[in-house]
């Protein structure tokens, strides 16, 4: 299927039906940018939304939440709409809002409800820390003590989950699950499909964290019945730097109300009412709280029309190709250095990044900086690459695995401290 040479590298582009994307962002001259899985880059048409949100505050002031391009007042919903073909749902049953940890607490505080014998949440030893601490603190809140309430899965290998041990964690003393579509280090994607049936089976509500996967995977939320869902945009939609998150939740839980209200929450023809009773809308929009953060939410608009133009199936099937290739290089050219690949090999399981490990993963990345390509490090010996289907080439990822190659034999990497710095 591939082969090791340059030409075929360029035989690929040329093939490419998203090779025209990688003009619509901003990439530094000479620079490869193998890190879109933690921050995406900016495209010109977010530039662009920004300037236009930032003209309508220009020309309108506070008339700028209903008149305009993209009325305020409307832009969380209109947004979530928008965004609702990358996760499988729904228009109503998306928003954009928060962030992604304000939106698990959010959920998990309406979720979470414990009683009788099911006091329990279900997560998974792997999973980013900022969930956990979230799960932790929700549990806190009700009296209960984590160490006992808040049950993780075990890893088997360190790298990845088996779903039969998740499934044989649900017991009779689980009230809630929340676990990744994609583990961050190693990019191992869950069956979605499987978890949630197998949680409902036993009458158990389950939640999903896609920050790893929105804007690289399809998903179809609502089809497969999860109960709510919540991400961030800043990593493959490329909404910028703590740019607004979203959030899903299931129509047939539409009447239950928010257990963290807020007036932006409310039905949007009572929200001016000013009233106290708080009369929640119905639909996901429920579940906002405060204020939209408009000029933060403003890149969203025009990363969106990409998505909407190109289609998430398009985006999946470029990402799935070039990690495919990426492995197929390493296999071939680094496995003589000691490189492993510690992401699952098989389309169905495999996220949006590859997953390299190597003992000296940190003084390689910092190696690789120097050579003007962006990498991702994870502790303790994760190297993370993401092609990116919009404007990562084949040609890139090349002159990636080149350019690692190239490190390893000159042992230029030894010129640097293995060691994270203090963002990794």
């Amino acid at each position: 299927m591939f082969d090791i040479t340059e030409e075929f590298a360029k035989q690929l582009d040329a093939q490419d039906p998203l090779k025209g994307y990688k003009d619509e962002f901003y990439i530094k001259a000479n620079q490869i940018y193998m890190d879109g899985n933690s921050l995406g880059l900016m495209s010109k048409r977010a530039e662009q939304s920004v300037l236009n949100v930032m003209n309508a505050w220009k020309k309108y002031g506070i008339d700028g939440w209903t008149q305009g391009d993209y009325p305020w007042f409307y832009l969380s919903e209109n947004l979530g709409e928008k965004a609702a073909p990358l996760v499988g749902a729904k228009p109503e049953e998306v928003v954009v809002t928060g962030s992604t940890t304000t939106n698990l607490h959010q959920l998990v505080a309406t979720f979470y409800q414990p009683k009788g014998k099911r006091t329990k949440i279900l997560a998974d030893e792997l999973n980013f820390p900022s969930d956990i601490y979230a799960l932790k603190s929700q549990i806190k809140l009700h009296g209960l003590d984590p160490d006992e309430h808040l049950i993780r899965v075990k890893s088997r290998d360190g790298r990845s989950l088996d779903e039969e041990d998740i499934i044989a964690a649900m017991g009779d003393d689980i009230a809630l699950v929340v676990l990744p579509t994609v583990l961050y280090r190693s990019g191992q994607l869950l069956d979605i499909e499987r978890l949630t049936k197998a949680a409902h089976e036993r009458d158990i509500l389950i939640g999903w964290d896609g920050c790893h996967s929105v804007g690289a995977i399809p998903h179809q939320f609502h089809e497969v019945g999860a109960d709510f869902a919540f991400w961030c945009h800043y990593k493959y939609v490329n909404n910028g730097p703590g740019g607004v998150a979203g959030l899903f939740v299931h129509e047939r839980h539409f009447d239950t109300e928010p257990k963290l209200a807020g007036w932006f929450g409310s039905d949007k023809q009572k929200q001016f009412d000013m009233e106290h009773d708080f009369t929640p809308a119905e639909s996901a929009g429920a579940f906002q709280i405060g204020t939209p953060h408009v000029l933060s939410v403003a890149p969203l608009i025009g990363s969106l029309e990409l998505f909407n133009e190109v289609g998430i199936e398009a985006i999946r099937q470029k990402s799935l190709n070039a990690t495919s290739y990426l492995m197929y290089l390493v296999d071939e050219l680094l496995s003589e250095y000691g490189f492993t690949i510690g992401n699952p090999r098989d389309d169905e399981h495999r996220g949006g990044h590859v997953c390299l490990e190597h003992k000296e993963a940190a003084s390689i990345c910092k190696a690789l900086k120097d050579h003007h390509i962006i990498p991702d490090f994870r502790a303790p010996n994760v190297i993370r690459l993401a092609p990116v289907a919009f404007y990562v080439s084949y040609h890139d990822v090349y002159q990636t695995v080149m350019t690692i190659k190239d490190i390893m034999e000159n042992q230029t990497y030894k010129q640097y401290k293995n060691e994270r710095d203090i963002i990794a």
